[in-house]
Order: structure tokens, then sequence, then C-alpha cells
């Protein structure tokens, strides 16, 4: 399944490798009422849209942690202001929205590290490439992929989220491989199929069956595989333009 002449393989991280479980992180909305703050809390909108867009370039504010996180609150304060939060109750709300954001509990998908370790041994270098906070490489160790990850590569450090081609040519470098021998893998089309391809590499389109992203599988170009689970990537899976025959939402 993974093609010849390919010497990395590289995950997205969020939906491919890990999931979200309970307990979930507290509800935006649900801030902003307890706060006395319900109708700026229904202008403040979903939750999982507040940070930085897909594609999203912010090298100037990536210099390093510091400057990342002032800018993280930047935009957060920013975008409560605009919702008519009173200055007096600005900084506590976004301070609390801000760890709100990050109270996120991960767990592997089962498949994961018996793949990687097949990965591995079979000299492959193995990756991550996601759009994450400041903290993607201890989030990686933290579920326990530390000793199984070769290279991590998150937007927040590398100036731009994933389609934006500054992360991908951060991960080409950080691989040291010409693009064209790395194999990129994940759930997302956009990010980890149309980007990578777009960046030279070569890409592996997830589709599990328990994904959390409702809508159809787009239809695949030329020498994509999708596959429903990583591993396929071992045994062979469906092949170019399969998918185990499933094409629904989910």
């Amino acid at each position: 399944m993974v093609p010849d002449g390919v010497e990395a393989v590289v995950f997205d991280f969020y939906g491919t490798l890990v999931r979200m479980v309970e307990p979930l992180p507290p509800d935006h909305l649900g801030i902003f009422v307890r706060r006395g703050l319900p109708a700026q809390g229904e202008l403040w909108g979903d939750q999982w849209s507040v940070g930085p867009g897909e594609g999203e370039e912010h090298a100037a504010h990536s210099v390093d942690e510091a400057a990342y996180v002032k800018w993280e609150y930047g935009r957060l304060r920013c975008r409560a202001r605009s919702c008519g939060v009173p200055e007096d109750q600005l900084e506590g709300l976004v301070t609390e929205l801000e760890q709100a954001m990050k109270a996120i509990r991960l767990e592997l998908f089962a498949d994961v590290p018996g793949v990687l370790s097949a990965l591995r041994g079979r000299g492959l270098l193995v990756g991550v490439c996601s759009n994450w906070f400041w903290n993607l490489e201890e989030c990686v160790e933290a579920v326990g992929l530390g000793g199984s990850v070769d290279v991590v590569v998150g937007s927040a450090r590398a100036g731009a989220r994933k389609p934006h081609p500054l992360i991908y040519r951060s991960l080409v470098e950080r691989c040291a491989l010409p693009s064209e021998r790395i194999l990129f893998v994940g759930d997302m089309w956009v990010p980890d199929v149309l980007g990578p391809l777009g960046a030279g590499m070569r890409a592996v389109h997830l589709w599990r069956p328990d994904r959390a992203v409702d809508g159809a599988a787009p239809p695949l170009p030329a020498g994509v595989t999708r596959i429903a689970g990583l591993g396929d990537l071992i045994t062979g899976g469906a092949g170019p333009g399969g998918g185990g025959g499933r094409e629904g939402s989910g």
C-alpha cells in the first residue's frame, strides 16, 4: 500500500491518529451565559471556528511561543469586543475561553500504534503534520507516540495552517527528502490530500467509518488511494480509487 520510492509517511494528527474523548471541553456559549453575557455568546458562534482559518498564514506571530500565544489572545480579544463584551469583563472571559479551547482530552485510534511500529520497522521515517496549537509536540508525547514519530510539524510553529504551502515546505525540509518521496495520510480532503499533492507529495485519503466530519467522499485524483483505516497502509487496502466501497457521509 505504501508506494515504491516512498521513504517517509506523514500523518495528520486529529481525526487521523487521535480523536477527542470525554470529558469534552467546556462549551463557549455556556461560559458566556455563566458570565451574564448570553447575547454576546450568541454572536460569538461555534467554538470550533474561532481560531485561525484553514490556509491562514501567520509567520510574523510564530517567531516564538510567547509571540504566538499573544497573537492567540489578541484574536480572541478582538472577536469578543466585536460581539459587544464590555471592557471590564474582557480579560477574564478571554482567558477562560483560551483555556477551554485547549482543554482537549485525546485518545489514539486503535490501529495507530501497530501501524506506526510496522512502518518504522520497514525503515520508513514517520511524521506528524497538523493544524494545531504551539504544543503539538507535547500532545504527540502525551498520547504515547513520542517514540514512534521522527518528525513533528505544527502550524503554530511553521507559521501557516494547511493547506498553505509554507507548512508543507517546512515539512519537506524537516524530513530532508525530496517531496515525491513523502506520503501524506489524513482525513481532511483539502489540507491532507490536495495540499500535499500541490506540494509534490503523494497522498492517501483516510475515510474512517466513524469519522466525525460529515459529507460525501470526493472523487479521487489519479494515483490517490482512499482507505478505511490505517491498517490498510500495511495490508494493502482497497488500492487506488478504492475505499472499501464506502462513499457515503459520516
